[in-house]
């Protein structure tokens, strides 16, 4: 019974390697002709909200030269 065991995982090993060397030259690795273009359309909205202090509004109306 020992060898019979041996024996039938002897014969896997080997068709699992014939499968391997079978099926190795199918693949292909090779890098694209064109180059890969990715299109990001991106929206950014932006809304800028101030507040103005009182005094600081006033110093501004009173020297508008200042800025």
């Amino acid at each position: 019974m020992g060898q019979r065991i041996t024996t039938f995982a002897s014969m896997t090993r080997l068709m699992a390697i014939g499968l391997t060397a079978t099926t190795g030259g199918c693949i292909n690795v090779s890098a694209p002709d064109k180059p890969i273009e990715i299109n990001l359309n991106i929206s950014v909205t932006q809304e800028v909200v101030y507040r103005l202090d009182g005094e600081a509004k006033s110093l501004i109306q009173q020297n508008p030269g200042i800025f």
